[in-house]
Order: structure tokens, then C-alpha cells, then sequence
């Protein structure tokens, strides 16, 4: 199932045409459902559980009495069972995500959002006004990126309650309502601090969706 619909999709890039129009601000909305596929994470979790077992189901076992010439291999048996079956559960999405530190997510989202914003070309607009607005869904993350052109006029700290109010919104289920929310509040900021100068529309007004 997609993200969003193609009728959300064009609500964003309506809202980013809006907003264009009134500011010198180039901006790119990047929707991604997941950073990463953190295929290391269930194997290692799996692997590491897998090592336990044999150890604890020998500990259980000589206290029953029931070690014998063949315990081994049983014991090596449910090691690999172990392994296995965890190996595939903790693939699954709800568990997969609590199985990665919030560090380990947010800093392979940030990273994505740093790749987004020079595969977009956003480095390269005419006065390096490119703006993006970034999420990823798993990760509940959010992340606003701008060039030279706007970090000379509005520092970092600018954003920071608008990503946050994102964030509230992407962990709600709320993703389409945060975007437009961002985007007019980002809207406003550009437009007083940022405003238009000349018409143009450099990058395409749309949704980017990493699905």
C-alpha cells in the first residue's frame, strides 16, 4: 500500500506551489517508508539469543536428568531452531523497530535525508535557496534541510518547532496533515525572510515518495 494516496500526494505538491510563489525558496518533500532495512539487526539479535540457548537448555537439563550421549545434538538442533525462527520474527516491522537503538534509526534517516537533498539537486539552485522537507515513517523521524541562500537568513534553531510539531503528527498517523502543516509554516518564515524576487520553479512541485 502506498504511503500516501496520489490525491495526498498532490495536496503536498499544491502546497508547495502555494508557498512558491510568494518566496525565492525551492522546495523538495521527501517521504520515505523506512531509512534502512536493517537487515544486520534481526540476525544479530537472532545470532546472539541463538548462543544463549544451548547453554541455559543444558543448565535445565542436568538438573532434570535427562543429559545423555545424545544431548548434544539435540541441544545443537534447538540452537538452530532458535536461530531460525527468531531470524523471522524479528523481521516483522512492529519488532524490528524496537529492536534498533533510536539512535542507530535516526542517525541512518539522517542520513538518507543528507543523500536526498543532493540526489534532488537541491545544492544546485540559482540563489541556493533549496529547501527540503524530509520523513521518514518508521523512523518517526523528520528533518528540515536548507542551502546557503536561507541558512544565511534563518539559523537551524528555526525549525526545530516545526519538525517537532511534525514528528507529533508522522507518530499520530498523520503524515499528510503534517506536511501541509510544515509546509505552511515554513511558508510563512520563508516568505518574510526569503521572499520572492523573480518567478521560477527550478525542481519539480511534487511528493517524493521512497517506498
Amino acid at each position: 500500500m502506498a504511503l500516501l494516496s496520489e490525491s495526498e500526494q498532490r495536496q503536498v505538491g499544491d502546497a508547495i506551489t502555494r508557498i512558491e510563489r510568494d518566496t525565492d525558496a525551492e522546495v523538495v518533500t521527501v517521504l520515505a517508508r523506512q531509512a534502512d532495512d536493517y537487515t544486520y539487526i534481526p540476525l544479530l539479535w537472532a545470532g546472539l539469543t541463538a548462543l544463549i540457548v544451548p547453554g541455559a537448555l543444558s543448565v535445565i537439563a542436568s538438573w532434570l536428568g535427562w543429559l545423555g550421549g545424545s544431548s548434544a545434538w539435540y541441544l545443537l538442533l534447538a540452537q538452530w531452531l532458535v536461530f531460525i525462527v527468531l531470524a523471522v520474527v524479528f523481521r516483522l516491522p512492529p519488532v524490528l523497530t524496537r529492536l534498533i537503538p533510536r539512535h542507530v534509526r535516526f542517525w541512518r534517516a539522517s542520513n538518507l535525508a543528507r543523500r536526498q537533498f543532493l540526489e534532488q539537486n537541491l545544492h544546485h539552485t540559482e540563489a541556493g535557496t533549496g529547501m527540503l522537507i524530509f520523513v521518514s515513517e518508521a523512523e518517526r523521524y523528520v528533518e528540515i534541510l536548507v542551502d546557503r541562500g536561507i541558512s544565511a537568513r534563518l539559523s537551524d534553531d528555526t525549525w526545530q518547532a516545526i519538525v517537532e510539531a511534525f514528528t507529533a503528527r508522522v507518530k499520530a498517523g498523520e503524515t499528510l496533515q503534517g506536511f501541509l502543516n510544515c509546509i505552511d509554516s515554513c511558508g510563512e518564515l520563508l516568505e518574510a525572510h526569503v521572499p520572492a524576487t523573480h518567478e521560477r520553479n527550478e525542481l519539480p512541485n511534487r511528493l517524493i515518495v521512497l517506498d
